[in-house]
This record gives C-alpha cells, sequence and structure tokens, in this order.
C-alpha cells in the first residue's frame, strides 16, 4: 500500500459535538476523505485500519450511516459490529456508562445513533475509545462532514459558498450551520417561527463565521433564503419520534423545495438532502430527480468522509 501520512492531532478523540473539532482539524478530514475517495475510485487497496474494530450501536434504523461506516471500515481492513437494542442489555436496564466501558474493552471505536444526544454524551464520558456520533436529536456531524466534502467538490473551495437551508432547525440544520460557519460558508436558514434552530447554536455558530469570514442568518422567508444561493439543501419535515407531526407539515409545507425556488438561487446551484426524502412534500420529484440534484453524489460522500474520520481517529 501507499504511504498514507496524517497528523496525530484527532487521534484517540471523539466527535460527539460538531465543535470537538477545530476548523482546521474538520478541513483535514476532508481533504483525507478525498484522497481515500481517489485511491477508492482507482481500486487502490487502503487497508489502513487492518485489525481495528468499530462497534456500532443503533437505537434509530438506519440505511447510509450504517452502510456506510460498515462498507468503510470493510474497505480500510477493519471490522464493524452491529448492535442494535435487541443485542444489547440496554433494553434490559444497563446504563449507558457500564456499556460503554465494556465495548470500550472490545472494540477500538464506537459509532452511535441515539435518540437523545444525552446518551452520545455520556457514552463519549465513560468510553476510553473514541465515540462517534452517528446522529442524536441535536447534531448529525457524520451528515454534515459529508456535506461539506460534497459542496467542495462541487464548488472547488467552501469559503464563501452561500448554503440555504430551508425547513425544520432540526439536527441536520445544526449540524449544517456549525460546520458551515467553521469553513466560513453563508449559511442562510429559512424557517418558520417555532421551527427555527435553536438560539444558543445560531450564536455559537455566528461567533465561528466570524472568525472564518462566513455568517448565519436566520429569516423565516423561504424564497429570501433561497435568493442567490449556491446550494439549496433540505431535509425531511417530519423526523422519527415527532409528536406533533400534524401541525409541524402544515407550517413547513410553504418551505417546500420547488422549481420556483430554485429559480431563486443561483444558475448553477446545486440541491441537496441527506436522505431518505418524501418527494412532493419537502421538495418535488422534479427538482430531487432534476440535474441540478446531487443527492446521491451526497450519499456516495458519507462512505469516504466517514472512512477519513475513523482513519484520524484511529492513527
Amino acid at each position: 500500500m501507499k504511504t498514507f501520512t496524517i497528523s496525530a492531532g484527532m487521534r484517540g478523540r471523539s466527535l460527539v459535538d460538531d465543535t470537538d473539532f477545530t476548523p482546521d482539524e474538520l478541513a483535514e478530514i476532508l481533504d483525507t476523505a478525498a484522497r481515500l475517495k481517489r485511491m477508492h475510485k482507482r481500486g487502490e487497496p487502503h487497508s489502513y485500519l487492518a485489525g481495528k474494530t468499530l462497534a456500532m450501536i443503533f437505537q434509530h434504523p438506519s440505511t447510509r450511516t450504517r452502510v456506510s461506516f460498515e462498507a468503510g471500515m470493510t474497505q480500510l481492513g477493519g471490522h464493524a459490529l452491529y448492535l442494535g437494542m435487541n443485542d444489547l442489555q440496554l433494553r434490559r436496564g444497563e446504563t449507558v456508562s457500564d456499556t460503554a466501558k465494556v465495548i470500550s474493552r472490545y472494540c477500538d471505536v464506537i459509532l452511535a445513533r441515539v435518540v437523545s444526544h444525552d446518551d452520545i454524551a455520556e457514552l463519549g464520558a465513560n468510553a476510553s475509545v473514541p465515540v462517534i456520533n452517528g446522529l442524536s436529536d441535536k447534531y448529525h456531524p457524520t451528515q454534515a462532514l459529508a456535506d461539506m466534502l460534497t459542496l467542495r467538490e462541487q464548488f472547488g473551495s467552501l469559503k464563501g459558498l452561500r448554503l440555504a437551508y430551508l425547513g425544520d432547525g432540526n439536527n441536520i440544520c445544526t449540524s449544517l450551520i456549525l460546520q458551515g460557519a467553521a469553513h466560513g460558508l453563508h449559511v442562510v436558514v429559512g424557517s418558520p417561527k417555532g421551527y427555527q434552530p435553536p438560539a444558543d447554536i445560531v450564536t455559537q455558530a455566528s461567533w465561528l463565521a466570524a472568525a472564518a469570514g462566513g455568517s448565519i442568518t436566520v429569516t423565516d422567508d423561504p424564497y429570501a433564503a433561497a435568493s442567490g444561493a449556491d446550494a439549496i439543501y433540505t431535509d425531511v419535515h417530519v423526523s422519527m419520534g415527532i409528536a406533533d407531526s400534524a401541525a409541524r407539515a402544515v407550517a413547513l409545507a410553504p418551505y417546500k423545495v420547488t422549481v420556483e425556488i430554485m429559480a431563486a438561487a443561483k444558475p448553477n446551484a446545486i440541491f441537496m438532502h441527506d436522505l431518505p426524502m418524501h418527494r412532493e412534500e419537502e421538495v418535488t420529484a422534479e427538482v430531487a430527480d432534476g440535474p441540478q440534484s446531487v443527492i446521491f453524489e451526497q450519499a456516495e460522500n458519507r462512505m469516504h468522509a466517514h472512512k477519513a474520520l475513523l482513519m484520524h481517529v484511529l492513527c
């Protein structure tokens, strides 16, 4: 195999919140992901994590998170162990902290997709190996890593890009504004009152953006958010486990991404979605399956970004 040199600054560290890594470290992960992607496309072996084991704890079902991490770990020469809720004693009352301490004795890194952010925070506080947040109700940092990689591929660089997010100010939104801010993007969130991202997250992201030359804006006008954007991003209007689904669907209906919304963006703007999507709810099929859509490139980049993250926390 080719020699692959990376800095050791992230070795042994966890990614629980998007701000656990510095902007420079996030950029380095993207560099590694781009290099690993080129190697994968060329068929070059890159089993740099031979002998390493990834434990994957899933409280939510998953397609992209599970498959991208499992396939990626295999390509890196390691082994991924899937642990659903029926495979663990958590359902029978074992504490999260005890689970973290036990799995740390067996595995080299833990990925967890959890219902409550408190669970991933407790895993991170008690594990003696790196813990990766594969989704919580507060953040989705591994998705945002792939999103930043996709934007960089499409436009060559991140700094100064205008990213418009339309819809619920949920975990996808919070990770996008935090990581987008770190890279100097101008992130504009179009959400109705009552569904906008948490004020403390917006404040934190604004500080990061100011340092990197970007900005964070929140508006309840979807067309103002989309105006002049390089990329339009949306998520499902009603996420897993949401109680107020009917009221939420009504409130978010005006934020559906349509041909008219895309026309407010730049002519070369792209459409992004983290998937799964509900066509004709948060986005029309004409946009989702149209020439501006990069949703499947974005989904593929989950694997390359996740491989890079695993390399940095384990090497």
